[in-house]
């Protein structure tokens, strides 16, 4: 029987590959693996319980302050992690532009050099006024919250372990690539790194 997923959580798909939500498209998908439906699943709930968290309000219509839900540590810590990737989303779009960042082969970022010569006209200000100190804490931040997210994926998912994490890395890094923008570099699995068509 084939599976289609008609709408992998756009936020989660705008955070995961630093595009904006008007750039995410609809992805159906028949041929995916059960691990993949999966990871996905364990992924979209993550990106709508971030949508609740950011939509919740703090006061009733009396006026009384609303007490959120509690939450365990670790879906607050992977609610944080969405938020710091929606965040940052925008300035890893510029440094995947730029040539700066690729999409490694473990659903990570890999830093290069800070090319600032070719830059396109609309990107020179950010690459001249963003430095390397500023770049690599991005760059970090944005590694360690992915991480959360691949954990917080296995953590929801009943059927994957720890012992799971190549897999779910692997995953991951196939959702970046295929919604990488063309001239993004990305990792193949045997670790040689190509330039997106």
């Amino acid at each position: 029987m084939k599976r289609l997923i008609l709408a992998v959580a756009l936020t989660a798909f705008a955070a995961l590959s630093g595009c904006t939500l008007a750039e995410v498209k609809v992805n159906v998908a028949s041929e995916r693996t059960s691990l993949e439906n999966q990871i996905l699943g364990s992924y979209n709930s993550l990106s709508e319980e971030t949508l609740l968290v950011a939509s919740v309000r703090g006061v009733d219509p009396l006026g009384r302050i609303q007490t959120p839900q509690p939450k365990s540590r670790e879906q607050q810590d992977a609610i944080t992690a969405m938020q710091v990737l929606s965040f940052h989303a925008d300035d890893v779009e510029a440094f995947k532009r730029l040539g700066w960042v690729g999409e490694d082969n473990q659903g990570l970022l890999t830093g290069f050099a800070l090319g600032r010569d070719n830059a396109p006209d609309e990107l020179k200000d950010f690459a001249t006024r963003y430095r390397q100190q500023e770049f690599d804490s991005v760059l970090a931040e944005v590694n360690r919250a992915r991480e959360t997210v691949m954990r917080r994926a296995i953590e929801t998912n009943a059927s994957l372990t720890q012992a799971d994490l190549p897999k779910v890395r692997a995953v991951f890094a196939k959702l970046a690539e295929d919604t990488a923008r063309p001239g993004a570099k990305l990792q193949a699995s045997n670790g040689t790194w190509t330039v997106k068509k």
